[in-house]
């Protein structure tokens, strides 16, 4: 029996199908090897029948296949988010801008060099801007390569001298290579001590935080920059403006409840 007789088997479709086929349900919902040739030859024939004189079917078979997935990941991603909550928004390494207080959080895991990464932020910045009860959370993210690593160890240093969102913001903006010097020139240019923080990056503090955030990125299943955790929703990838604040919004009704 091919494939799609076993889905539209499977799926129910048959059983309007089998009283033309001279075939009783019980025979036709066994395995294929127990039918014999002529059951298995007429049911296929009246399944290719009914297919062609109704391809529609495929399109709401796979549609239906396709939401069942989809509720199916939300459900696991839900389910991964509870068990990880401390660490995605009680962390007291991560960096917090926006409202600290703010009745929803947005956690972004982000890398320096990714190019989405840059044009998300005006968005997020939009988001925050005109939501003053959004708290934002920073997760240091360097998958795309050792200049994002550098760029990372810096951000997180800067910690240290209370700098961290002008030299986060400086960052995400720059055009640069993000070599040692050219991280070093934009540490300057929003006030900080480069002597200290060049010390402050040798610290094993940064090596832990950075590996912790891996960690938790590998366990949320994330497979690339952006990512963004809001309420119970886990985003792969960037949003519009709209969209994150329908997000936000479902958050903060959620909360409500």
């Amino acid at each position: 029996m091919n494939m799609i007789a076993k889905r539209i088997l499977a799926i129910g479709l048959a059983s309007g199908l089998i009283a033309t086929s001279g075939l009783s349900p019980a025979s036709a919902q066994s395995d294929a090897g127990s039918m014999t040739a002529g059951q298995k030859a007429a049911f296929e024939k009246v399944v290719r029948d009914y297919i062609l004189q109704n391809p529609e079917i495929i399109s709401e078979a796979i549609e239906r296949l396709r939401a069942k997935q989809r509720l199916a990941e939300a459900q696991a991603n839900k389910e991964t988010l509870v068990t990880n909550w401390a660490a995605i928004f009680e962390d007291a390494d991560a960096p917090v801008g926006g409202n600290p207080k703010g009745d929803v959080t947005v956690v972004e895991f982000f890398d320096y060099r990714c190019g989405v990464c840059k044009r998300i932020q005006l968005v997020v910045r939009e988001l925050v801007k005109t939501d003053r009860n959004i708290r934002r959370v920073y997760k240091e993210w360097p998958i795309l390569g050792p200049a994002s690593v550098l760029a990372a160890r810096a951000a997180i240093a800067s910690r240290k001298q209370g700098k961290y969102l002008p030299f986060h913001k400086a960052m995400m903006e720059a055009t640069s290579d993000y070599s040692a010097p050219a991280i070093m020139a934009m540490a300057k240019s929003v006030g900080i001590d480069t002597g200290r923080l060049k010390k402050d990056m040798a610290a094993p503090e940064v090596d832990k935080i950075i590996r912790k955030n891996y960690a938790l990125a590998d366990k949320l299943g994330l497979n690339g920059t952006p990512s963004f955790v809001i309420g119970d929703t886990l985003l792969r990838g960037g949003r519009d403006l709209e969209s994150l604040r329908a997000i936000v919004a479902e958050a903060r009704a959620g909360k409500k409840k």
